[in-house]
């Protein structure tokens, strides 16, 4: 875990990142490398770098990303959508590696699968490891539900979507693990989804009686989910 501040729109934030490190004794994969690179590799130790892989461009998540694969000439990877985010932090240069859906990246003895789950940016992204019973899910999850921009969701609909049709589609025993705060899991988080959808994340349906969707989509709080995709 590191921490640092974050500009959003010229406000500052005082966050908290977790950096993941997948692999064994000999290899490992490290997402969402975070500001401190010295303190990444740090816990990685002698073991090779294969790839940094970006959940999404924002400053935070890619703070780090250039030094911590440069030290083994490592790619770094992202979803194209999230390019002009990158280049916010780095202006002078491009991810190596263009991140699609249900594309797989191999570590050790296990796979990692990309799934793409926009919201909080047009290229975010989760990784599922089946082996693992976990899932990295960047901001798009928190153990506290739906992860937030600058105190703000972005596009609300589309991370509903993403959560709903995508990350809670997983076992129930799937471990949650984000990039801000504690880990959860599917299970316990897959039961708010109603509430969310009645409109509990903007204040509205906190005091009413939860409603199901209208007949174009649109739950009450008038959230739309966008299952058919972009």
């Amino acid at each position: 875990m590191t921490e640092g501040v974050v500009d959003i729109d010229g406000v500052e934030y005082k966050v908290e990142n977790n950096t993941w490190i997948v692999g064994d004794d000999e290899e490992v994969i490290v997402i969402d490398a975070a500001r401190d690179a010295e303190k990444i590799l740090e816990q990685v130790g002698e073991r090779e770098v294969l790839a940094v892989i970006c959940t999404h461009g924002l400053p935070d998540h890619v703070g780090a990303a250039i030094e911590v694969a440069a030290r083994d000439e490592a790619v770094v990877a992202m979803h194209p959508k999230d390019k002009p985010q990158w280049r916010r932090t780095w202006p002078d240069t491009w991810p190596d590696i263009e991140l699609e859906d249900e594309g797989v990246f191999a570590v050790a003895d296990v796979e990692l699968e990309v799934m793409s789950t926009p919201g909080i940016t047009h290229g975010g992204i989760s990784l599922y490891c089946e082996e693992l019973d976990a899932v990295f899910t960047g901001k798009t999850l928190l153990a506290d539900g739906p992860g937030k921009l600058g105190g703000e969701y972005p596009a609300l609909a589309d991370q509903l979507t993403a959560i709903a049709g995508r990350l809670f589609t997983l076992r129930h025993n799937t471990r949650v693990l984000p990039a801000h705060g504690e880990e959860a899991v599917i299970g316990d988080l897959e039961p708010k989804l109603d509430s969310w959808l009645s409109g509990s994340l903007t204040g509205g349906g906190s005091d009413t009686e939860e409603e199901g969707p209208l007949s174009d989509g649109t739950r009450a709080a008038g959230i739309r989910l966008n299952m058919d995709g972009d």
